[in-house]
């Protein structure tokens, strides 16, 4: 198999990376170099209250995308070499196996297997989150850094670890930060009372203004804004998830120690009034823990492929974009007054 871009033949390898959605599936051509060659994709098929046929029509069209996909490889005078996928939910990647998906319905679905069985291609899978994370420390904003906690914020909350350089899955368990115990006191969807999703999730947030004010917003990037314009109702709504959110990153950097925490999903589009009042919660409860920098994430809605691009490459034995040597100071997080630029 290929070290790099091209095999012996001089034939350019590529390989086929799936991000499997709750409403959508992104695909694509990637390089060797962490590139994206072509783009696929479709809406996620969902069969209502049917997860068995949800991943049997999921499984359906990836193989599907691959193909195409394969064909658009050959037309640049290149080859499909391998196959990444990931999906959201609880993941066996160990043993190929989607656990369960709450948003998509199915349990203990073999994906590696029926895949490469329909492909005929060697298969990288893994969970979502956990793939994005890889990414981001490989390729993205993480670059370079070894302890890595990456921390989307979207619908749901969730974490991805990689911890010395390598991501840590706890037996595909390992990251639920959104189902900690925040103390709101109010019922989660998992059966929990009090979980951080319920206060400071992005759908969180714009449910809890609008029960609070009765007035309809886009989103929680809208109340930001409107915290911004000096909305009360906002500025309540916003530090009550501010602070939660500090609490967990505080038992994830006394746990976890990362050197680095970078922010991504939908809520990072509120950009500085995120950041900054997270950063100054976060160092009010820090005490003699590593303190992690906070950044927003740097790839966007391309981490997911991207981090489905690198398992396939691993499953041939390549490597993509080693980490450069960086070294950190335990001190590394300062708050906005010791440091403007932050």
């Amino acid at each position: 198999m290929t070290s790099g871009p091209e095999g012996s033949d001089g034939v350019e390898d590529l390989v086929v990376a799936c991000d499997v959605g709750g409403t959508a599936i992104k695909a694509g051509l990637v390089d060797a170099c962490g590139s994206v060659r072509h783009d696929d994709g479709l809406p996620t098929p969902v069969v209502a209250g049917d997860g068995a046929a949800t991943a049997d029509a999921v499984l359906a069209e990836v193989v599907r995308i691959t193909a195409r996909l394969r064909e658009s490889a050959a037309e640049r005078d290149a080859r499909v070499v391998a196959l990444g996928v990931i999906v959201p939910g609880l993941v066996d990647a160990e043993a190929g196996l989607a656990r369960y998906s709450e948003n998509l319905g199915w349990r203990d679905v073999p994906f590696v297997r029926r895949l490469a069985r329909a492909t005929g291609l060697p298969v990288g899978f893994d969970h979502d989150v956990r793939a994005a994370g890889a990414a981001e420390q490989r390729l993205g904003a993480g670059r370079g850094r070894r302890d890595v906690a990456f921390v989307p914020v979207g619908t749901g909350i969730s974490a991805s670890l990689v911890l010395d350089g390598r991501p840590y899955a706890g037996g595909g368990w390992a990251g639920e930060i959104g189902h900690l115990d925040a103390g709101s006191g109010l019922p989660c969807p998992c059966g929990g009372t009090g979980c951080l999703e319920t206060v400071a999730s992005a759908s969180a947030i714009r449910r809890r203004y609008e029960e609070r004010t009765g007035r309809a917003v886009s989103g929680a990037v809208d109340v930001a804004a409107r915290l911004e314009r000096g909305d009360p109702d906002a500025r309540a709504v916003w530090d009550a998830a501010i602070d939660a959110l500090a609490a967990s990153l505080t038992g994830l950097a006394a746990i976890a120690a990362p050197e680095l925490v970078l922010i991504g999903g939908g809520l990072s589009g509120a950009g500085d009034a995120l950041l900054a009042p997270l950063r100054r919660a976060l160092d009010a409860r820090l005490t003699l823990q590593r303190r992690p920098e906070l950044r927003l994430a740097g790839l966007g809605d391309r981490a997911g492929l991207l981090g489905a691009a690198l398992l396939a490459w691993e499953r041939v034995g390549v490597r993509v974009a080693e980490p450069e040597p960086h070294t950190s100071r335990p001190d590394a997080h300062r708050t906005p007054a010791a440091d403007p630029a932050t």
